[in-house]
């Protein structure tokens, strides 16, 4: 064999491992199984004057809302994430509604064309958001952790809190302003004492903060910009994320599945954009309480 053919022989090994990896890493595929659990103190919401029979009783009602699975399928560019309806109890579409509020549905991510769509159901409506991915400021912390059989790299962010995330939800903080309602609620009492009990809205004792710090661990073993729901923008899979009073944790996963999934969007729901579903959202939310006010105030009378 002369160099001439040995110089061709090798260039077309060297072009057919090329192509066997760029084959490969197209035909990348992996499945992350996580866990989602949402802690909830009863007690700044009512619960103080409940037996521990009955807030057990709540919570264990509340469990299929506040504990669920999600499966998360990814390649190189693009990835979903929905719940595990095999493990969807019958009770557990009723106490997800949370009264008319709606739940989740699958979320789309696709890093190479920063695309996200998510499908939205929001009393008894369909919505699908369609906009760009949502952006984090990751600071590298530097620490480390194993989960499972990877290693861990922590990184954290602030985020936005969107409007209709119930998950944090808290008891407005009154303690600054307690003195001076005090001192007026004392003031008008005595400038009529027989004026009835005015009307506590429910509503103005809750609030949603405007943004809350989240924490995110990641394996870089899987370099892959993805994660559970919304989040993503590390080099590599997101095992691990708390946001709030919400942990979700992945506890199996599998490369190159024999069985692959196919990779859909949603296609479902009226399209608007992240920022367009927030309002309709609060608006809907100015409704309620407005009518909540109307029904009060009528039984007064």
């Amino acid at each position: 064999m002369n160099l001439r053919t040995t110089l061709k022989t090798y260039a077309s090994i060297f072009i057919m491992l090329i192509a066997f990896g760029l084959h490969a890493q197209n035909d990348f595929q992996g499945e992350a199984v996580y866990m989602s659990k949402t802690t909830v103190d009863l007690d700044n919401f009512g619960g103080r004057e409940l037996s521990p029979e009955r807030k057990k009783m709540i919570m264990e009602r509340m469990k299929s809302m506040l504990e669920k699975t999600f499966i998360l399928t990814f390649n190189k560019t693009e990835s979903m994430y929905k719940e595990d309806e095999a493990l969807e109890s019958p009770a557990q579409g009723g106490m997800r509604m949370m009264g008319g509020m709606g739940s989740n549905g699958p979320v789309y991510k696709n890093v190479k064309t920063n695309e996200y769509l998510q499908d939205q159901e929001f009393f008894g409506k369909q919505f699908l958001i369609n906009d760009s991915l949502p952006k984090y400021e990751w600071k590298m912390t530097g620490e480390t952790k194993q989960i499972g059989q990877y290693m861990c790299f922590k990184a954290t962010a602030v985020k936005k809190v969107d409007a209709a995330d119930w998950t944090n939800m808290r008891r407005r903080d009154r303690d600054e302003d307690k003195k001076k309602d005090d001192e007026k609620e004392d003031a008008e009492v005595q400038k009529d004492s027989t004026k009835k009990e005015e009307f506590k809205d429910p509503f103005d004792e809750i609030e949603i903060p405007e943004e809350i710090e989240i924490t995110a661990w990641y394996t870089m073993q899987i370099p892959v910009s993805a994660g559970p729901g919304e989040y993503w923008g590390l080099p590599g899979l997101i095992l691990e994320i708390n946001s709030g009073r919400t942990t979700i944790l992945c506890t199996k996963i599998t490369l190159n599945p024999e069985n692959k999934k196919e990779i859909k969007k949603p296609t479902k729901g009226k399209e608007v954009g992240r920022e367009e579903y927030q309002d309709i959202v609060k608006k809907k939310m100015e409704e309620m309480r407005a009518m909540f006010r109307a029904r009060r105030g009528g039984r007064r009378n």
